[in-house]
C-alpha cells in the first residue's frame, strides 16, 4: 500500500470543529476564530486584518506568536549548536503548547533522518493539530536551512556559498534559489534561513565556507541574486549573521568583534542592505557577535534604528538560535530568562528560535512586573502575524496539507530531480578554479596517473557544513536510494577510461597514516601525473576542520596534508594539486614545485564530476577566487580590500600579498581585449586626460572581449576603482563591477558598465556617507592585482551626502 493510503485526514473540514480547553471552539465554529470575522477576510487589506486579530487575542496568544518550538531536536545523533540539550526543553507537553497557538515550527525536515514523503506528512499532521489546538485556528510558520540546498535527506546538495562567489553568476544563482524555494515550497516549508551575507574577514573563521567571499560588492550581488531566487517561490528568505559576526577577533567563532564604524559601514553592511532593497528579503537573523561589547540581538540602533527606521525594512527579525539565551550565558548582559527577552524583543528581536525559553513564560512575566511595554508585544506580533496574513496562512480555505501532496497526493516527492542535479552540476563546474597550470592540465586521455590523497575517493570534501549529512550525520533505514554522489577518483575514471588510474588512500584529513604517505608516493614516483586531493572535513564545533565552530589557528593543511604534498613533489612527477576546501588554505612553501593547482570550495552532490571535468578537459575552467590564497600560512587577516599600508611596505618585514589574488584564476584557452571606449569614445591612452563627470552623474565604459583561442570557455571581466586621494583611507582597489562573458572560439562580444558616481561613495571622517570630488580610476581587469586598462576619472561638482536611496550596482550589458 503506498503512503499516500496512509496520509492523514488533514483537511480544513475536519478540524473546524475541533474544541479546545475552557469550550472555546474551532475556527469554523463561529466563535472569535470564526472565519467571518474581518482578520478572515483575504478582500482586506492586510494591516486591516492584522489589526483586527491582534486585538480579539491574549497576551498569551501574541506571545506565543513569538517563538517556536523544536520537535526531536535532542534525539538527534549530534549536538547541532552549544548548550542544545540545556536550552531546548523536551518535557513541553505538546497539547499545552498549542492552547495559545504557536509562532513557528523549527527544521520538521532537517532535524532527523526522514523521507520527503514521510516529513510532508508528518508536517500536514503537525500543522492539522495546531491549527485545531488554538481558537483563531492559526497554523505554525515552518523555517529549514536552505545554505547548499533544502538541508532535508533526499534533497540536492548545491555547492557551497564560497563557490557560489567563485561562479560571478549572480543568474545561475538565482536559478538555484528559485529550485530550492520550489522544493521547499511543494513540501509546506514557507521561510528558509538562507543567505549568508557575512564577508569573510579572516578566513581562519570556520564558518568562511558560508560566506560568499571576501568582497562586499561580490557578496552583496550574489547573495541579493539569491533571495530573488528564493523569494520568487513564495518562500521568506532570511539575512544572516546581522551584522559584524565575520570580523570577530583571530576568526573565532563567537568572538569579539572590534571595528570602527567605517570598516561597519562600508564593508560589513552594504550587503544586507541590497539584499533588503533590492532583493525583497522578507526576513532577517540577529548575528551572535558582539560589535564593541554590544551583541546584535540587544542593539536597538542596529535592529530598529538602522534597518527598519533608515532601510525602511518592514519583514521579521528572527533570532539565530538560542541568541536570546545567550544574552544570559554567553554574553551576560542579561541576569535571566526575563532580562533576556526585555532586551531582545526592545531592541527588535520578533521571534525566539529555535524554541521557547525567554519568549514564553518568562516574557509574560517581564509584561506583567512592566520591564516590557504591552506596546512592544503588539509590535512583534503585529509583524509576525502580517507575515503570515501575506503567506495565506490566515485565509480561511488555507489547507495543512503540503502542495506536493495536494497536488497529486505523491506517494514519492522527488527533491534530487534530474534538473535539479544538472543546475548543480553546472553551478559546480563554473566555481572550480584553476589557479596555475604549467601545462599538465589537461591531463593526457591514456596517461598513467596516480590519484592520492585524504578525499580522492571520499565525498567528504563534496559536503559542507551546512548539509544534511553535516549537521545531522544519519540517513533512514528504509531510505535505500542514498543520493548518488561520484568522487573525484570515481568521476576521472569516467573522464579518462583510457588511461591506468592507481589510487592510494591516506587517512582521514586531519589524520594521514605514515604508511599510506609512503605508498603515496612510491606510486606517484611510477606514475607519468600524480593528482592529490587533499582539504577539509566540513563539521560543526570541533568535529570538522571547517565549519561551524571549526575555526582554525593557521591556514596551514589540516593534519599532515602538507607533508604529504611535500613527499609528493620530491618524487619528481608533475604533481596536480587539488583542493576541496572550506577556506583558502597557504601554498607558498610549495606552490612553485607544483605542475598546477585546482581550487574547489565543497562543490556539491555534482563536485566530483565538476573537479574531474576540468582534469580531464571536458570543462573549460572559468571560476575566480571569491577570496585570495595566501603565501603564508600566518599574519591573518590580510584582505585584498586593505589602503596602502595594509599591502607589502617598505615599514615592514612581513609581506602579506597572497600567492593568487582576489579574482583571479586560469582558462583553457585566451582571451584578448580592446581598449576601452568611454561613453561610446577612446579612452586616452595615455592615461592622461580624465572624463570628467559630476558627483551626480555616471559614465559608461566599454570593452570588447574576444575568444582567440581554440575551444569555448567563459572570461570574466571584473571592474575595480581606485581612488587615489580621499578625507579617510580607502583601499587601493575594490571591485564595483563584473560580467561572466561566454565566447566560443573566435566570437566577440562588447561589454558595457554604466557606472554611477554612487559607486564612489565611502563614510566620511564626520560619519555620512558621501561623494567626493576628485580623481578616481577605473580598472578593468582580470585579478585585483591584474589590470589590463586604466580609466581615469575625475569627480567634478559639491561633496553630495547619499544614503540607502544611492544607486547599489554597476549596470552590465553585454552586445
Amino acid at each position: 500500500m503506498s503512503s499516500k493510503d496512509h496520509a492523514p485526514d488533514v483537511s480544513v473540514t475536519s478540524i473546524g470543529l475541533a474544541r479546545h480547553p475552557g469550550g472555546a471552539t474551532g475556527p469554523a465554529a463561529g466563535g472569535t476564530g470564526s472565519g467571518s470575522a474581518p482578520w478572515r477576510d483575504p478582500g482586506l487589506p492586510v494591516d486591516e486584518r492584522v489589526f483586527d486579530l491582534l486585538h480579539r487575542m491574549s497576551l498569551a496568544e501574541k506571545i506565543a506568536q513569538l517563538y517556536s518550538f523544536w520537535r526531536g531536536a535532542n534525539a538527534t545523533v549530534d549536538d547541532m549548536a552549544p548548550l542544545q540539550h540545556d536550552l531546548v526543553d523536551d518535557t513541553v507537553d505538546w497539547a499545552d503548547l498549542l492552547h495559545t497557538g504557536l509562532g513557528q515550527l523549527t527544521r520538521p525536515f532537517g532535524t532527523a533522518a526522514v523521507t520527503p514523503t514521510d516529513g510532508a506528512h508528518t508536517l500536514a499532521r503537525l500543522q492539522a493539530e495546531i491549527v485545531a489546538g488554538n481558537r483563531f485556528g492559526i497554523p505554525a510558520l515552518v523555517h529549514e536551512e536552505c545554505l547548499t540546498g533544502f538541508m532535508t535527506w533526499g534533497a540536492t546538495v548545491y555547492p557551497t556559498p564560497l563557490a557560489w562567489g567563485a561562479s560571478f553568476d549572480p543568474d545561475l544563482v538565482t536559478q538555484m534559489a528559485t529550485r530550492i524555494g520550489q522544493d521547499m515550497r511543494a513540501v509546506g516549508v514557507h521561510q528558509g534561513l538562507a543567505p549568508v551575507l557575512d564577508v569573510a574577514r579572516d578566513p581562519r573563521w570556520g564558518r568562511t565556507e558560508e560566506t560568499i567571499g571576501e568582497d562586499p560588492y561580490l557578496v552583496a550581488t550574489i547573495g541579493t541574486a539569491y533571495v530573488r531566487g528564493l523569494e520568487s517561490t513564495g518562500i521568506v528568505a532570511t539575512l544572516k549573521h546581522f551584522a559584524g559576526y565575520s570580523a570577530s577577533r583571530a576568526g573565532r567563532n563567537f568572538g569579539p568583534v572590534s571595528v570602527g564604524p567605517r570598516e561597519f559601514a562600508d564593508v560589513l553592511l552594504p550587503p544586507f542592505e541590497m539584499a533588503v532593497r533590492d532583493g525583497g528579503a522578507r526576513s532577517v537573523m540577529h548575528s551572535y557577535a558582539e560589535v564593541d561589547g554590544v551583541p546584535a540581538a540587544a542593539d536597538g540602533g542596529l535592529l530598529t534604528d538602522l534597518l527598519r527606521g533608515r532601510w525602511g525594512f518592514t519583514g521579521t527579525v528572527v533570532a539565530d538560535y538560542f541568541g536570546v539565551s545567550f544574552l544570559e550565558l554567553l554574553h551576560r548582559v542579561a541576569d535571566g530568562p526575563s532580562g533576556a527577552a526585555a532586551l531582545a524583543l526592545t531592541a527588535g528581536v520578533d521571534v525566539e528560535l529555535p524554541a521557547v525559553r525567554c519568549y514564553g513564560s518568562p516574557l509574560v512575566e517581564a509584561v506583567r512586573a512592566g520591564a516590557v511595554p504591552q506596546s512592544v508585544i503588539d509590535r512583534a506580533v503585529t509583524r509576525v502575524l502580517r507575515q503570515k496574513c501575506e503567506l495565506g496562512l490566515l485565509d480561511p480555505h488555507w489547507n495543512p496539507t503540503p502542495p506536493a501532496l495536494v497536488n497529486d497526493g505523491a506517494a514519492h516527492i522527488d527533491l534530487d530531480s534530474p534538473a535539479n542535479r544538472a543546475l548543480a552540476r553546472r553551478l559546480a563546474e563554473e566555481s572550480v578554479v584553476l589557479l596555475a597550470n604549467d601545462g599538465s592540465l589537461p591531463l593526457p586521455p591514456q596517461a598513467r596517473v596516480a590519484v592520492v590523497g585524504p578525499l580522492a575517493d571520499s565525498v567528504t570534501g563534496l559536503l559542507g557544513c551546512y548539509t544534511f549529512p553535516g549537521h545531522v550525520g544519519t540517513t533512514p533505514a528504509a531510505a535505500a536510494g542514498d543520493p548518488h554522489m561520484r568522487t573525484v577518483l570515481a568521476a576521472l575514471r569516467a573522464e579518462l577510461p583510457d588511461a591506468q588510474i592507481d589510487h592510494v588512500s591516506t587517512g582521514p584529513v586531519d589524520g594521514q597514516d605514515t604508511p599510506g604517505m609512503v605508498v603515496a608516493a612510491d606510486t606517484a614516483a611510477r606514475a607519468d601525473v600524480c593528482v592529490a586531493v587533499v582539504g577539509d572535513r566540513a563539521g560543526l564545533f570541533g568535529n570538522g576542520t571547517s565549519g561551524e565552530g571549526c575555526d582554525a589557528t593557521d591556514l596551514e593543511l589540516p593534519g599532515r596534508q602538507g607533508e604529504l604534498v611535500e613527499a609528493l613533489v620530491a618524487t619528481g612527477t608533475p604533481v596536480v594539486l587539488v583542493l576541496l576546501a572550506g577556506r583558502p588554505y597557504a601554498l607558498g612553501r610549495y606552490a612553485d614545485r607544483l605542475a598546477a593547482v585546482v581550487q574547489a570550495f565543497f562543490p556539491g552532490a555534482e563536485g566530483g564530476p565538476a573537479v574531474a571535468g576540468v582534469l580531464s578537459g571536458r570543462v573549460c575552467p572559468s571560476g575566480r577566487l571569491p577570496i585570495a590564497v595566501p603565501q603564508l600560512p600566518g599574519g591573518q587577516p590580510a584582505s585584498y580590500l586593505s589602503p596602502p599600508l595594509g599591502h607589502q611596505t617598505e615599514v615592514s618585514k612581513v609581506d602579506p600579498s597572497p600567492l593568487f589574488p582576489f579574482g583571479h584564476g586560469l582558462s583553457y584557452t585566451s582571451f584578448e581585449w580592446s581598449p576601452p571606449l568611454v561613453d561610446g569614445s577612446a579612452a586616452d591612452p595615455d592615461d592622461t586626460a580624465a572624463v570628467e563627470i559630476g558627483t551626480d552623474g555616471a559614465v559608461r565604459v566599454s570593452v570588447e572581449v574576444r575568444n582567440t583561442g581554440d575551444r569555448a570557455g567563459d572570461e570574466i571581466v571584473q571592474l575595480y576603482l581606485h581612488d587615489p586621494v580621499a578625507q579617510v583611507t580607502r583601499p587601493v582597489a575594490r571591485l564595483i563591477g563584473y560580467a561572466r562573458v561566454s565566447l566560443e572560439p573566435g566570437q566577440a562580444r562588447q561589454v558595457e558598465f554604466d557606472v554611477s558616481a554612487d559607486l564612489s561613495c565611502f563614510t566620511g571622517r564626520d560619519g555620512r556617507r558621501i561623494v567626493e570630488p576628485g580623481d578616481l580610476r577605473l580598472r578593468l581587469a582580470t585579478s585585483s592585482t591584474a589590470t589590463r586598462y586604466q580609466v581615469p576619472l575625475r569627480l567634478v561638482g559639491p561633496y553630495r551626502q547619499v544614503d540607502h536611496r544611492r544607486r547599489l550596482t554597476t549596470r552590465v550589458t553585454l552586445r
